[in-house]
């Protein structure tokens, strides 16, 4: 099913410090882009240059390399319209603003699912369910 990974699944695949979420995401990660259906938006991926940088202060060249990977991914964009969707949503639905964000990106790449630590589990948003992938771990 398609999905959207959220920030936190890409930092988890980086956090040594937590290897059960680490193995978790990485399968996450791989076993969704081998099969074609892994979005990211690019929100995701600057929050996750930021965390990188500043919270697992991960070399520049290594964040590099995974840019490098990431791209291969289905990226959505940030958009005006897809900022007003977020907008709707936040003052709809209550969302934070970031989260509406990447909800709006998932409707919008026509992902069933967000994977995402940080949002509320089972929630839906037109459609899209948001799915905590380390919920067991």
């Amino acid at each position: 099913m398609r999905s959207l990974l959220d920030t936190n699944v890409l930092v988890y695949a980086d956090a040594a410090d937590e290897p059960l979420k680490q193995q978790r995401a990485i399968a996450l990660i791989t076993g969704l882009r081998g099969a074609g259906i892994a979005v990211l938006s690019t929100q995701v991926l600057l929050e996750y240059v930021n965390v990188a940088l500043r919270k697992l202060r991960l070399p520049p060249e290594l964040i590099r390399q995974r840019i490098g990977f990431y791209r291969r991914f289905e990226m959505v964009a940030a958009s005006a319209d897809l900022i007003g969707g977020a907008l709707d949503l936040h003052v709809l639905r209550g969302l934070s603003f970031y989260d509406a964000l990447i909800v709006q990106a998932a409707i919008k790449s026509g992902c069933e699912r967000v994977l995402s630590e940080d949002m509320q589990h089972g929630a839906v948003f037109a459609g899209v369910r948001i799915e905590n992938p380390f919920a067991s771990t």
